[in-house]
């Protein structure tokens, strides 16, 4: 069997250790946060990426050792596991060549070769199999077949033995794992994606116009290309295929299974191999090809998804101060929300802007007053229905206020699902769906993480053809993605939600539900040592989470830092030395900044580790998310109708996909920069130029009305 972890090494370009002890880590129970952060010296400072390809590499392989076993125990239960054929198993690297190796042997349902295996036609079909390699000819094939007619075995004629043997033979041919190889990889070099709109829709009238005579060599078609294809033909609106030339096809399997010079046998041996290609081949290593390229392009979506992702939960936050929510609407009003500093509800009204004149006053007194009296430092305005119009209106208040608060839109994907979940009953029992959606927008302005891990990923509207992938793996990536960012930015253990707190490392449901029940009962945390009296949650759990939870203005103000309590008692050595005592921590990585950090390296803290604790203690408490920027959307551009061709417009980037980006420009259709369009310079991939949440400034190319499509450049915009 394989010696995975030399495998991986080398695979991954690691040195053993790293393999060795980032795996016994994870078998202990450590997640891939704190090995990254609080481990590097037994990993050799691996990254988060680097760990989770190694796990996940190291599951694949782990599960293609228990699957050879299994087909090992049952090839050799047959009594036919030779030395060869244990040898090719044992050696193998993928599961597809495993399974290919297994076919042969695998219990089959009934089919033509087995039928004719019953009838007593193996015999037969071994005869022609050595008459093809070296024996003569001394009669005609149908003279050898007549031997096996037997009226006993439903063997009427020479012609029906013949038949049966070849159907033995083409199901030999057919399992090949070597021509089933080649095959395939002459289907991804040679073969041609076509495809075709069905004749029920007219031009012009679908969303997959593209495709209607589309044609893109297998190995080079692009990930969404592949998913839309899938797409469309799911629903019902095209049909695909992959061209190749079968005469290349029959004229390989001919040049390897054809070794007789005898006519008569090769006449059978190429009618076997078509029929053992048609029938038995063909279909099967389409859908094979098809779902690799459907794989491949999965996991290419999945990346673009994650890396949306990320950008979108390490958003800078506008920062946790009174906040005014509006989720705009016409007909329905506006539900306006106050949230105070630490992001609790205050205090909810519905206004009617967008109605009689009379409304609008009252409105606009409503929003004043409530200016006033929560002295609201921020606005969020959801970008849905009504946005751009109620957008204005709030300006209009904000001109005839002494208050002059930041006024932002915020992009409201996933409000409702989350007004609607279970997470927002539990949390606002008593308040409409309506004002829940409120509440989530002006969070999502305080601070976006915070929020965006109550919702669903899928929801939030970063990915495309997020319905299409694979959806194990898409949501063991983006829970990935969403643990990823929490840990980075570390959680205020004193105000954040048991939603949060799931994602924090080493924290499950139940102890994330437990340390709220402690917090309410016991009030704010003082140490992190506290943390041990919680239910549950005990010294790994403690171990695994303490260093990524905050507390602000705590007895010890190393709880305020992404230090780790395991380290605090070097830390304190080092103070003591440089005479600084720890509430003026900062000073500490000043004194420091010039010193051989050799000389406080311990058993178990190393250079790395002090390297990462004189970076914190220089900003202790620090948000590591970037600098608060927002959109100003052009006055007067409310609708598509809006736009002419050549504007320059502000907006925000909501998605990046492979083919280029979307950017919200306030009208209510995101507008397409297409990769083409990025910039002044060739780009191989959008997300190296733009990344979600980008203010960016864009001219506007073509506006198509019939199908809300927005055509937009960067290109000789100055940014």
């Amino acid at each position: 069997m394989l010696n995975i972890p030399q495998l991986l090494a080398t695979e991954l370009d690691l040195k053993p250790y790293q393999v060795q002890n980032s795996l016994e880590l994870l078998a202990e129970g450590a997640t891939i946060p704190f090995i990254a952060r609080y481990r590097k010296e037994r990993t050799g400072e691996m990254n988060e990426v680097q760990l989770r390809d190694l796990a996940d590499r190291y599951t694949y392989l782990t599960e293609l050792e228990e699957r050879k076993s299994v087909i090992l125990n049952a090839i050799a239960e047959q009594g036919k596991l030779t030395d060869e054929l244990k040898a090719k198993l044992t050696s193998c690297l993928q599961k597809t060549e495993l399974e290919d190796l297994y076919l042969p042997y695998r219990p089959k349902r009934r089919t033509r070769a087995t039928i004719a295996r019953e009838k007593g036609l193996e015999p037969l079909a071994e005869l022609i199999k050595s008459l093809n390699v070296k024996n003569p000819l001394s009669a005609s094939l149908p003279e050898v077949a007549a031997k096996y007619v037997s009226s006993e075995k439903a063997v009427k004629t020479p012609e029906e033995a013949l038949k049966g043997a070849a159907d033995i033979l083409a199901e030999e041919v057919a399992e090949k794992a070597d021509l089933r190889l080649y095959l395939r990889e002459y289907f991804v070099e040679a073969g041609v994606f076509i495809s075709r709109i069905k004749n029920d829709h007219p031009e012009g009238t679908t969303k997959f116009e593209m495709y209607r005579n589309y044609q893109v060599k297998v190995e080079n078609i692009a990930p969404h290309n592949m998913l839309a294809l899938c797409r469309g033909e799911a629903e019902g609106v095209l049909s695909y295929e992959i061209a190749f030339d079968e005469d290349v096809v029959l004229g390989y399997l001919a040049s390897v299974e054809i070794k007789t010079k005898i006519q008569e046998i090769r006449d059978f041996y190429q009618a076997m191999l078509k029929d053992a290609f048609n029938r038995l081949m063909k279909v099967s290593l389409m859908g094979e090809v098809i779902s690799e390229k459907k794989a491949y392009a999965d996991v290419e979506s999945i990346k673009t998804f994650e890396a949306n992702l990320r950008e979108l939960l390490l958003s800078a936050p506008a920062g946790m101060k009174p906040t005014l929510a509006i989720d705009p609407g016409f007909r329905t009003g506006c539900k306006v929300a106050v949230l105070d500093q630490t992001g609790k509800f205050l205090e909810y009204q519905a206004v009617f802007p967008h109605q009689a004149a009379e409304q609008r006053l009252k409105a606009a007194q409503t929003l004043k007053n409530l200016l006033e009296k929560y002295k609201i430092e921020l606005i969020a305005i959801g970008n849905g229905t009504a946005s751009r119009e109620t957008d204005e209106f709030v300006l209009e208040v904000l001109q005839q206020s002494d208050r002059q608060p930041i006024k932002v839109m915020v992009n409201e994907s996933g409000a409702s699902i989350y007004s609607a979940s279970k997470v927002a009953l539990e949390e606002f029992p008593d308040l409409d769906i309506t004002v829940r959606g409120a509440i989530s927008i002006g969070r999502r302005l305080q601070d976006p993480l915070a929020e965006l891990v109550k919702i669903d990923p899928k929801s939030i509207g970063v990915g495309q053809y997020q319905h299409d992938v694979d959806q194990k793996l898409l949501k063991k990536k983006l829970d990935e993605t969403v643990e990823s960012c929490v840990n980075y930015v570390g959680v205020d253990l004193n105000t954040a939600s048991k939603e949060l707190l799931t994602f924090v490392s080493g924290i499950t449901p139940t102890v994330a539900n437990n340390i709220v029940a402690y917090r309410n009962q016991h009030g704010a945390f003082k140490n992190r040592r506290q943390l041990l009296k919680v239910a549950k949650l005990g010294p790994k759990a403690f171990e695994q989470a303490a260093g990524f939870l905050r507390i602000r203005g705590g007895e010890n103000p190393l709880d305020n830092t992404a230090v780790h309590p395991e380290s605090y008692s070097v830390v304190e050595a080092i103070a003591s030395e440089v005479c600084v005592p720890l509430n003026q921590v900062t000073q500490i990585a000043e004194k420091l900044q010039k010193t051989n950090l050799k000389k406080y390296v311990t058993d178990t803290v190393g250079e790395p580790t002090l390297r990462d604790i004189l970076s914190e203690l220089e900003k202790p408490g620090r948000d590591p998310r970037a600098e608060f920027k927002y959109a100003t959307f052009k006055e007067g551009i409310k609708e598509i109708t809006d736009l002419q061709v050549g504007m320059e417009l502000e907006g925000m980037i909501t998605n990046v996909a492979n083919f280029g980006a979307f950017v919200d420009i306030g009208v209510h259709q995101d507008g397409l920069v297409h990769i083409s369009q990025l910039a002044d310079r060739f780009v191989d991939d959008p997300k190296k130029v733009v990344k979600v949440g980008q203010v960016v400034k864009v001219r506007v190319l073509e506006v198509n009305e019939k199908l809300k499509r927005i055509s937009l450049s960067m290109k000789a915009v100055k940014q």
